[in-house]
C-alpha cells in the first residue's frame, strides 16, 4: 500500500528488519561461506541469529541464491550427510574483492539495523504493534459495521502518518 521512496542503496529491506534488497543476499551468503563451509539451513539459522530473530530468510530465497552462486563459479557444493555444503571459490573471493564497496555497504547496513541498540528499539515498537493487533482482532468478533469502518479509517490515517515519517 505505502512504498518507500528512497534511493536503491538506502532501501535494503522491505521493512526495517526483513529481507534484503534484490541481489544483496549473495554478498551475505558469500561472506558466510567464506568464513566456513555451510549448508543452506545453516545459512538461514545464522541470519536468524544475526538479526536476533527478526529476519529468517526463506529457503526459497537462500537455495536459489546458492544455486546461482554455484552456476556463476563463486561457490562449490559437495554432498555431506545428504546435504549440499557450499564453499566459496577463488572466483567468489575475487567477486567480493571487486565489489568491496557494495559488500561493505550491505555489511554496514546489517550492523546498523541488527545492532543490539537497534533491536531493542524495534522490540519495544513491535510490542505496541502486536498489542494493537490483538486489540483490533479481539474487537472484530463483536463489532458492528460502523465501528469496523471507523477503526479502518484510523488505521489508514495511521499508516499514512507512519509513511510520512519514513519519508522524512
Amino acid at each position: 500500500m505505502f512504498r518507500e521512496r528512497v534511493p536503491h542503496r538506502e532501501r535494503f529491506f522491505r521493512g526495517p528488519w526483513h529481507s534484503f534488497q534484490k541481489g544483496d543476499l549473495k554478498y551475505v551468503i558469500l561472506d558466510l561461506i567464506k568464513d566456513k563451509p555451510r549448508h543452506g539451513y545453516e545459512i538461514i539459522r545464522e541470519l536468524e541469529e544475526m538479526s536476533y530473530g527478526f529476519y529468517t530468510p526463506s529457503p526459497g530465497a537462500v537455495y536459489p541464491t546458492l544455486q546461482m552462486l554455484e552456476e556463476m563459479g563463486y561457490a562449490t557444493a559437495v554432498e555431506r550427510d545428504g546435504r549440499k555444503v557450499y564453499t566459496i571459490t577463488e572466483a567468489g573471493l575475487e567477486f567480493l574483492t571487486e565489489r568491496k564497496d557494495s559488500a561493505d555497504e550491505v555489511r554496514d547496513h546489517i550492523k546498523r539495523k541488527w545492532s543490539f541498540k537497534g533491536i531493542g528499539k524495534m522490540v519495544t515498537m513491535m510490542k505496541e504493534y502486536h498489542a494493537l493487533e490483538n486489540l483490533v482482532g479481539r474487537g472484530l468478533r463483536t463489532m458492528d459495521a460502523d465501528k469496523v469502518e471507523r477503526i479502518r479509517r484510523v488505521l489508514v490515517d495511521t499508516a499514512a502518518a507512519i509513511n510520512d515519517i519514513l519519508e522524512e
